[in-house]
C-alpha cells in the first residue's frame, strides 16, 4: 500500500531545530525522525512512500540521494560494482508548495498513488500502531458502514497535574497528568481513493484535517481506529529531547522493527 507522508510544514513549534532544517530532518538518535516513521511502514511490507514536499524541501531531497551513503561498505577498485543497496524503498520526493494546505499537498499526488488504498500520515509523529490490525478494522468499517477513510485516534495524557476538591473547595486529592477522556488525532489514516473527490473545492490552504475529513465525518464516511498504544509527536522542542532520550535509553517504544 503506498503511503503518503506530509513534509512540508514549517514546524514552527520547534523553531530551536526547524529555522534551519525541515522538521522530518529533525534527529531521533543518528537518523532524522522521516526515517523512524517510514522504519514503522517497512515493517508491515508498506515501501511505496510519497513525500508531499514545501519548506526546505530540497534539503529532504539531498538526505535521500546520499542516504544509500549512510552504512559502511568497502571498494574494490579491480571490481567496481555499485554499493549494496541499503533497502528497497521507493520514495517519490513531490515539490507541492511552500504555503500549501495539508488538502492541497494531498490533492497533487493523486496521480501518483497507485495502490487503490492509500495511508496518510504525518512526517512528525511515532507510533507502535499495529498497521495491520488497522487496515483490517478499515476494511471492516468498509464493508459494514460504507466508509471510505479510518483516522487512527489516541488519548493524550494532560500537559498538566491534576488537583480534585469537593463541593466545599478542599482539595481531596491529586493526579499527576491524568489521560484526557477526548482522542486526538494522530494521523495513520487509511483512504480509499474515493476521498479525492472530496479534494476537489478549495484553494491553495485546504486542510486536509479541518476541510476534507470533517465534510467525511458529516456524511458518515469516517471511521474511527482507538490506538491505545503509544503515540510521541515531535511538535516541541521538550518533545525532542524525550524523544531522543527514550532512543538513547533503548525505550524506544515505536522502535517495532
Amino acid at each position: 500500500m503506498d503511503v503518503v507522508i506530509f513534509c512540508g510544514g514549517r514546524g514552527t513549534r520547534l523553531s530551536e531545530k526547524t529555522k534551519d532544517i525541515p522538521k522530518p530532518l529533525v534527529e531521533i538518535g543518528d537518523y532524522p525522525i522521516i526515517w523512524h516513521i517510514m522504519k514503522i511502514f517497512e515493517k508491515y511490507g508498506h515501501k511505496r512512500f510519497i513525500l508531499t514536499l514545501g519548506y526546505k524541501g530540497d534539503m529532504l531531497k539531498r538526505w535521500f540521494l546520499n542516504y544509500r551513503f549512510n552504512q559502511s561498505f568497502e571498494l574494490d577498485f579491480k571490481d567496481m560494482r555499485p554499493v549494496k543497496p541499503i533497502c528497497d524503498w521507493k520514495v517519490m520526493l513531490k515539490d507541492t508548495g511552500a504555503e500549501s494546505g495539508t488538502g492541497h499537498r494531498l490533492r497533487q499526488v493523486e496521480n501518483d498513488i497507485k495502490t487503490k488504498q492509500f495511508i496518510v500520515t504525518y512526517g512528525d509523529g511515532l507510533s507502535d500502531i499495529n498497521l495491520d490490525k488497522l487496515i483490517k478494522y478499515h476494511n471492516k468499517m468498509k464493508r459494514e458502514k460504507g466508509t471510505i477513510a479510518t483516522i487512527s485516534l489516541f488519548r493524550p495524557k494532560s500537559r498538566f497535574g491534576v488537583v480534585k476538591i469537593n463541593d466545599e473547595n478542599i482539595v481531596k486529592g491529586f493526579e499527576e497528568k491524568p489521560q484526557n477522556p477526548e482522542w486526538a488525532n494522530i494521523g495513520f489514516i487509511v483512504c480509499e481513493k474515493e476521498i479525492f473527490s472530496y479534494l476537489k473545492e478549495g484553494d491553495n490552504s485546504l486542510m486536509f484535517e479541518w476541510d476534507t475529513l470533517p465534510k467525511l465525518a458529516r456524511e458518515g464516511k469516517l471511521a474511527a481506529y482507538l490506538h491505545t498504544g503509544f503515540f510521541g509527536p515531535m511538535d516541541t522542542f521538550k518533545d525532542y529531547v524525550t524523544l531522543n532520550e527514550m532512543w538513547k535509553t533503548n525505550k524506544a517504544k515505536w522502535k517495532i522493527w
